[in-house]
């Protein structure tokens, strides 16, 4: 895919990601604040705007991921905008000066972007955050990178969505979720869908072109 392309397809992801606030919300009622369905949409509704904007001119595909990320962090605010913000700035810089998005181009994206978000936070697998999902992800377009994209994101997809089924399963660790313990148990944690959401809608636009 080229830049033009990307760009088509966030902007379809965005306003996938957008529409799936009430699904979010919910999930956040249950294990958080309430409130991150609403940043998600804010942060999203924001990327539109830019995306649709003509002055937006990134000038490579490692660009066009970085300025993403800035301006997730600056509209959505709190954890989740550091979170996506920080996973999107530190995967486009690792691709910086990149012109074709291809399966290895994504697993470099989604693996400097884990490392990151690591570095931020400090979660880990296991732990019940967007990670979940975001490490299952990268762990597997780390060995699909000889793949067609259009073959290795469903992959990676499911892989994401996977991860996030698993949350249901633990026990939270970081935010207001920790102070509910056991109760977490059997609700996926809304960053995890989040980034899962990202990655399925990323697919379903490829594969419709």
């Amino acid at each position: 895919m080229n830049l033009l392309q990307v760009r088509k397809m966030m902007l379809f992801t965005a306003e996938k990601m957008v529409e799936s606030e009430p699904a979010l919300t919910t999930l956040d009622q249950v294990v958080g604040d309430g409130d991150h369905g609403i940043g998600i949409k804010r942060g999203f509704a924001a990327i539109m705007v830019l995306l649709q904007d003509e002055k937006f001119q990134p000038t490579n595909i490692g660009d066009f991921f970085t300025q993403i990320g800035t301006k997730l962090m600056i509209s959505m605010g709190g954890a989740s905008g550091a979170i996506f913000g920080t996973l999107f700035r530190a995967g486009g810089k690792s691709i910086t000066g990149v012109t074709e998005f291809d399966s290895d181009t994504l697993s470099k994206l989604l693996n400097e972007g884990w490392q990151a978000v690591y570095q931020r936070g400090k979660a880990k697998p296991g732990d019940k955050t967007m990670v979940d999902a975001l490490a299952a992800s990268a762990t597997t377009a780390g060995q699909l990178t000889s793949l067609k994209l259009i073959d290795a994101l469903p992959k990676i997809a499911q892989s994401a969505m996977e991860g996030a089924e698993k949350t249901k399963q633990m026990i939270a660790v970081f935010g207001r979720a920790k102070n509910l313990g056991e109760r977490t148990i059997g609700h996926m944690d809304p960053g995890a869908a989040s980034m899962a959401y990202i990655l399925k809608y990323m697919n379903e636009y490829i594969q419709t072109q």
